[in-house]
């Protein structure tokens, strides 16, 4: 009987200590109210992370209006789910997902064994989808959302946070005054970035180590970001993945072209702005949505050119260029980086026999092609361009050389020269802010793709996120070293503002690039001392 005794007591310790050494945070209070999210076991003795989903950072939107404050609710709202994207078009384009209703944002925080974690540095993600598409979550694929933070936060000791921001036409679109200023969607995310600054120390973050990350359009979004003086001293440092403030897709200069061509296809009068905005204010989001239209095939000009709503120069949020606003950045980190093949995905769309091997490119493909990037210089821009793409040809070149040129030529184009600018401009303009550059280059792992095609546009968002670890059967060894790699040195610079240093050990120092030395760190699965190059 003793012996049950004690049994049971011993049970009961057992429990007992486990409960204490649970650490996990349970209920929040966030400027809004109490929020209760998901503790999650990590492994048979492993740490917690606590996930909270669909936390409210400002009201329901106003439809082409600015974001408000959410007034807060009663009780305590179980942050366990997802919340609804922003309104977008469906791949088919005839169809609407989302609501209007979609200001929330997702948070991961890891534990440790004994102690509730405090003051870790802060990681705020901005996701790409071409200012069309996207949502905090990501793409869904067998109940794993590829911006699960989990990953991030567990293997580099740090809150991630996902956040949604309008997009499309109620995202963006502007009559170029004050009648219809545009940027909403910058306004969402500033609004987002905001309430982590205000509200993450209770989570157990460091409200002074925030950093901001982003890929494609995200990335433009963080580069707008760090430019815009709405946000000074909300966060410390920023990573754009494939897209800066400078790229030729990053602001559109004539919005009220667009803002007319829209109205008119939801039956507004054109006459002039006044009327205009309040008439697309009033129209049905669903029309207004569907009424911008991606053409896919048979494009009249190169993709890139096609891409119509976009941030403006508002003068406010944007008061200037964005080439002119670098001094705002004088005291952010700064990585900015590109893909080694970023632009191929876009060659596909311009010339689709890129990737058919038995479908030849032409000169006079490749030329028209330029002639369409280049549109504003003219055609001495375009000879001179074709020329310097064209001059390692020789007499009969292959067509696995004529397809990488046009790839090269696009991802120049659309990512890396402007990429290049951004660098210089924050180099220049610094003050405490550090620079760093990278090319990611893993080959893409697409089984369709031909074998000469490098890492492709939105290839490196996996690595980052981990999803060699969270589903390790679609991967292979090398996959998780490159993954392992790319957290690290995310994470060790969003703790330290230096990749190299932090929680993480890293394969190779990565320099910063300055004027005495314009390094770069050539990212994928073999990475040694080579792995440093210069001028990119």
């Amino acid at each position: 009987l003793a012996m049950a005794r004690w049994h049971i007591l011993g049970l009961a310790l057992c429990s007992y200590l486990g409960v204490a050494w649970a650490a996990t945070l349970g209920v929040v209070l966030t400027e809004g109210g109490f929020v209760e999210g998901e503790s999650k076991k990590l492994g048979l003795f492993g740490s917690y992370v606590d996930i909270f989903r669909g936390i409210p950072f400002a009201a329901p939107t106003k439809r082409l209006e600015d974001p408000q404050p959410h007034p807060g609710w009663d009780g305590t709202l179980k942050a366990k789910e997802f919340k609804n994207r922003c309104m977008q078009v469906k791949l088919t384009q005839t169809e609407v997902r989302g609501s209007e209703d979609c200001l929330y944002l997702n948070i991961w925080v890891p534990q440790g064994k004994r102690q509730i974690s405090t003051k870790l540095p802060v990681m705020v993600y901005i996701y790409g989808g071409a200012f069309l598409v996207g949502g905090g979550q990501g793409a869904n694929f067998m109940d794993n959302y590829l911006y699960d933070g989990e990953e991030i936060a567990v293997r580099g000791n740090v809150i991630v946070v996902t956040i949604n921001y309008r997009l499309g036409p109620l995202g963006f679109l502007s009559t170029g005054d004050e009648n219809l200023p545009g940027n909403y969607g910058l306004k969402d995310q500033h609004m987002a970035i905001a309430w982590v600054k205000r509200n993450i120390k209770a989570f157990g973050g460091d409200p002074d180590n925030i950093t901001i990350f982003g890929e494609s359009a995200g990335a433009v979004s963080v580069s707008l970001q760090t430019l815009s003086p709405k946000n000074k001293g909300l966060f410390k440092r920023a990573i754009s993945q494939s897209g800066v403030g400078v790229c030729s897709w990053a602001i559109q200069r004539d919005p009220l072209v667009w803002a007319k061509k829209l109205g008119e296809k939801v039956g507004c009068s054109t006459d002039n702005t006044t009327v205009l905005a309040n008439c697309l204010r009033s129209s049905d989001p669903k029309a207004l949505t569907l009424a911008y239209h991606v053409q896919l095939t048979n494009l009249p000009m190169p993709l890139v050119h096609t891409l119509a709503l976009a941030p403006v120069v508002d003068g406010d949020f944007l008061p200037d260029k964005p080439e002119n606003l670098f001094a705002n950045a004088a005291d952010i980190d700064y990585v900015a980086g590109v893909n080694d093949m970023d632009g191929h995905i876009f060659a596909g769309v311009d010339l689709p026999a890129i990737n058919r091997p038995l479908v030849k490119v032409t000169a006079d493909q490749v030329y028209d092609l330029v002639k369409g990037l280049t549109v504003d210089r003219g055609v001495a821009g375009a000879n001179a361009t074709y020329n310097i793409y064209t001059q390692s040809w020789g007499e009969k070149p292959e067509q696995e050389v004529v397809k990488k040129t046009v790839v090269d030529l696009i991802t120049d184009y659309i990512f890396l020269i402007p990429t290049q600018r951004a660098l210089d401009l924050h180099l220049q303009n610094a003050k405490t802010g550090k620079t760093y550059s990278y090319l990611f280059s893993q080959p893409s792992r697409m089984p369709i793709y031909p074998s000469w095609v490098g890492a492709d546009h939105m290839d490196d968002l996996q690595y980052v996120f981990g999803k060699p670890f969270a589903t390790p059967l679609g991967y292979w060894p090398k996959h998780r070293t490159v993954s392992k790699y790319m957290i690290a040195y995310w994470t060790n610079f969003a703790r330290t503002g230096d990749p190299n240093k932090g929680h993480s050990d890293v394969p190779v120092s990565w320099p910063a690039y300055t004027n005495k030395g314009r390094y770069y760190l050539d990212i994928n699965n073999k990475m040694n001392k080579n792995s440093v190059k210069q001028d990119l």
